[in-house]
């Protein structure tokens, strides 16, 4: 029997996006490109100030980019589209990172699953079947139906905002940092949930996250921003056990290790993202790479790819060797 090819199911082309200040232009997103595949789980990983809450908002059609191109299955949105904010919503759920604030504190559950289906016609005891079907999904009952979110526990509540996102059976679901403000042992629990759903559905995820060990878990790749660029991207267990990108190896090196003869021996990550407003020439990393020389000051490294299994943006990547420098994985994080 043979296989079936994998689809790609969302592809972004040079994405960009400026905000006018008093003090100057920030770019918020600079180029960024990448695509998902059907069924598979992509982490976006990097400090805040990146661009990776606006990313999703552009991808939930929440602001307009200045220039290039999202398709989702196939139906692409420029810069130039108009009338038009993005694919069909229904195609793109979102679960945020805090429940608490995400959910409506007036509204009992069923209300507040019922909102995406009231927008394509559903009424009444169809909207209560459908309900209790998303709640038995997330692991809930249907005695939560009629309960508020303040009695809730943390996990209960975002298993009710997974529920809620998958309420009209999106292709695509953002997931930022969505375990970020639940506890450890809770943590484990909706990453499983979610491991679940998307192997029965095959819903593809877009995994904002800052924490690497939650990446090692869920996601098939990672990309990698830094002030509104991809710096590097590929497979997750290639990126891991072998960073080309210096700021990936950096990030990797920032996470805890139970062993200390397999924690850090390369310096610590110096200084905060620079300020996006009137940049300076050469690559954005530069004021803060240990490697950086003059040609890093003065010049933008463009993406090179590796043979189509990962891309990266560094005049002098890091090699094998380099990478040994590394003690521990995420997974092995304390």
């Amino acid at each position: 029997m043979k296989s079936v090819p994998p689809v790609c199911l969302v592809s972004v082309e040079g994405l960009r996006k400026e905000y006018l200040t008093r003090h100057g232009a920030m770019k918020a997103l600079d180029g960024v490109s990448f695509h998902i595949m059907a069924g598979e789980t992509l982490a976006l990983v990097g400090e805040s100030g990146c661009g990776k809450s606006t990313l999703a908002s552009a991808l939930l059609g929440l602001v307009r980019f200045d220039a290039g191109t999202i398709a989702i299955d196939g139906n692409a949105i420029t810069a130039r589209s108009k009338g038009i904010t993005m694919p069909p919503r229904r195609d793109i759920g979102v679960v945020f990172q805090n429940p608490q604030s995400s959910l409506d504190p007036k509204m009992r559950v069923r209300s507040i699953i019922a909102e995406p289906l009231n927008t394509i016609g559903m009424r009444g005891d169809t909207i209560t079947r459908r309900a209790n079907e998303l709640l038995s999904q997330v692991g809930l009952g249907p005695e939560y139906l009629h309960r508020y979110p303040h009695q809730l526990s943390g996990g209960q509540m975002q298993r009710v905002a997974i529920a809620r996102a998958l309420a009209l059976e999106p292709r695509l679901l953002i997931l930022d940092e969505p375990t970020a403000a639940l506890d450890v042992s809770v943590q484990a629990q909706i990453l499983k949930l979610l491991k679940a759903l998307q192997a029965k559905s095959n819903v593809s995820y877009l995994f904002i996250t800052h924490d690497l060990g939650v990446v090692d878990y869920v996601a098939n790749r990672v990309a990698v921003m830094y002030l509104g660029r991809i710096v590097e991207s590929g497979l997750v267990a290639d990126i891991f056990a072998n960073p080309r990108h210096p700021y990936t190896q950096a990030l990797l090196d920032a996470v805890p290790v139970i062993d200390p003869a397999r924690r850090r021996l390369s310096a610590p990550l110096d200084g905060e993202v620079p300020s996006p407003l009137n940049r300076l020439p050469g690559c954005p990393f530069a004021p803060r790479c240990l490697r950086a020389t003059n040609t890093c000051r003065t010049s933008d490294p463009d993406l090179v790819d590796e043979g189509g299994r990962r891309v990266h943006a560094c005049f002098f990547p890091l090699s094998h060797e380099d990478g040994s420098q590394l003690r521990g994985s995420p997974h092995e994080a304390a």
